[in-house]
């Protein structure tokens, strides 16, 4: 199987490995990603930024107040120029996790959680109701320590992702895919429980997850 690998900086990779469905192409997300066939494989996304942190003021760590877009279809960001189009499906800043419906965009998107295993998931539940986002009293992935997709432990000030949390999501399109929030941190490590709270914070905010993208239609995975 042929295997392609961008450097964009010494800390920055993209590699794609497509064909198969059980395949994982291993991917940073950039704009360049775009155009690669995901339909039916897993997708790893490592190092997404999502308002990650600046500065560290009296009221505690602080971005700058804006969303990362994310196609799954294309595999790629999205620019910021595009937040008010249907070309985007999720949206990171933070902990908070929008899709492209209701008050985040006018896409035909929604999500819930779903409990599970991501490899036990392997279609859209007959009887699932996809939520939309109604900022701010409430989003399609909910908001909040063990209402979503993570965990927050407040002595330890760390945020880790609950196992058994798959997000199914429809996109902006219509279309179906399971995305399994892996970390939250660069490079896909928490740090210790030891890390300074200046690490803690600045190395957060980057994703890793990975996802099935139907684009087909079909809701089987």
């Amino acid at each position: 199987m042929k295997k392609i690998a961008i450097f964009f900086s010494a800390a920055t990779i993209i590699s794609f490995a497509a064909c198969k469905k059980n395949d994982t192409p291993v991917v940073n997300a950039d704009p360049r990603a775009f155009g690669v066939s995901v339909n039916g494989s897993i997708v790893t996304v490592k190092n997404l930024p999502a308002d990650t942190i600046v500065g560290i003021g009296a009221m505690g760590p602080y971005g700058v107040g804006k969303y990362t877009f994310f196609s799954l279809g294309a595999n790629g960001l999205v620019a910021s120029t595009d937040s008010a189009s249907s070309n985007w499906d999720m949206a990171f800043a933070g902990t908070t996790v929008r899709v492209n419906c209701g008050t985040s965009g006018p896409g035909n998107g929604g999500a819930f959680v779903f409990n599970g295993t991501f490899e036990g998931l392997a279609s859209v539940p007959s009887d699932s109701t996809f939520k939309t986002d109604n900022a701010p009293a409430a989003y399609a992935i909910p908001k909040g320590s063990g209402k979503g997709w993570y965990t927050y432990d407040g002595p330890n000030n760390l945020v880790t992702a609950t196992p058994g949390k798959v997000l199914v999501i429809r996109t902006a399109n219509g279309k179906y895919a399971k995305v399994e929030i892996l970390n939250y941190y660069r490079g896909g490590v928490t740090p210790s429980t030891t890390a300074t709270d200046s690490i803690k914070s600045f190395d957060s905010r980057y994703y890793t997850f990975r996802y099935t993208y139907q684009g087909n239609g079909t809701t089987t995975f």
